[in-house]
């Protein structure tokens, strides 16, 4: 393009080629190669000369081979399914930061009526997403915050749909009528059932969990029977890992590295004043404790319960 004045090169189909594929995380399709004028001659010439690379039938990495990943290859899985295709299931929950990146196949969702099947790399399932279940994140095509968990609620455990709920609620302030409208929507959906089982029961945003070592004294909790406690949330001005309301119960996981430093010593001793103060009794459990001794700490904190239970003072 040597000789060629700025406005030339900006009009020639290269440079807009590029500057359409920074926009779809170096992507592009056959579709849009057309439109911008080339030929299948043209096409084939610069898959060729490298400066087109298959990635999918119809769908091309722009200038190298190398997907952005994880963006690039959930994009060009839902270019490759067709216009109306969106990101779904664990991938989708991915990209709303609920869960962690699956590898390897991606989830997609088409209309019913689609001809587009699964192929190397792609999962496809087929529904009726209506306009308000469909969403946009960071250039790719996805099913909603509440539609990518009526999908989550049909694949994985009770636990795992809840942690993204929690996390759903965090970040994006989710409430419960949100969920229950999308429900709404899905009808026979194999998701629904379940989130509704959950949702008539779990609170968005009521148990979030910070850590593994809260995680597992929430399991213990379930594997004891004892009543599910509230999630950090804030106590006499102080947020606390675990608060059982009704007894006034408030119970601190210790990690080691967080409460090994004087300073992080003093300032548990200091909460926890403050906390008795507020006529809350303070229950702490470190990780070794509750990972080698659950027993006995489901046994110590149903101590703790049975003692409000019937009126008796703290030991």
């Amino acid at each position: 393009m040597r000789g060629q004045s700025a406005n030339d090169r900006a009009e020639h189909p290269d440079c807009v080629l590029a500057e359409l594929a920074a926009a779809q995380h170096g992507l592009v399709t056959h579709a849009q190669l057309r439109t911008l004028g080339l030929s299948t001659s043209s096409i084939h010439r610069r898959i060729q000369n490298g400066r087109l690379h298959l990635v999918h039938r119809g769908v091309y990495t722009v200038g190298h081979r190398l997907l952005v990943a994880p963006h690039g290859r959930w994009l060009a899985a839902t270019l490759a399914s067709g216009p109306d295709s969106l990101l779904s299931h664990l991938d989708a929950a991915a990209l709303w930061r609920l869960l962690p990146a699956p590898s390897r196949v991606v989830h997609v969702t088409v209309p019913p009526r689609s001809g587009r099947r699964c192929r190397p790399g792609i999962r496809v399932h087929r529904s009726r997403i209506e306009h308000p279940d469909r969403a946009h994140r960071e250039h790719v095509p996805v099913s909603s915050l509440s539609r990518t968990l009526i999908d989550v609620a049909a694949v994985l455990p009770r636990r795992r749909t809840e942690r993204a709920i929690d996390e759903a609620a965090f970040l994006y302030g989710l409430k419960d009528r949100t969920l229950t409208a999308a429900l709404d929507r899905a009808g026979s959906h194999p998701g629904t059932r379940a989130l509704a089982a959950i949702l008539a029961e779990h609170a968005p945003g009521s148990t979030r969990t910070r850590s593994e070592l809260e995680e597992r004294f929430l399991r213990l909790c379930g594997d004891h029977g004892l009543p599910r406690p509230l999630v950090n949330v804030v106590v006499a001005g102080m947020e606390v890992d675990f608060l059982f309301p009704d007894a006034r119960l408030v119970v601190e996981t210790d990690g080691y590295a967080a409460h090994a430093p004087r300073k992080s010593f003093e300032r548990d001793h200091y909460r926890d004043a403050r906390l008795r103060g507020a006529d809350y009794r303070v229950s702490r459990f470190t990780y070794r404790q509750v990972t080698d001794r659950g027993a006995w700490v489901a046994r110590s904190v149903a101590g703790d319960l049975d003692r409000h239970a019937n009126g008796k003072p703290p030991s």
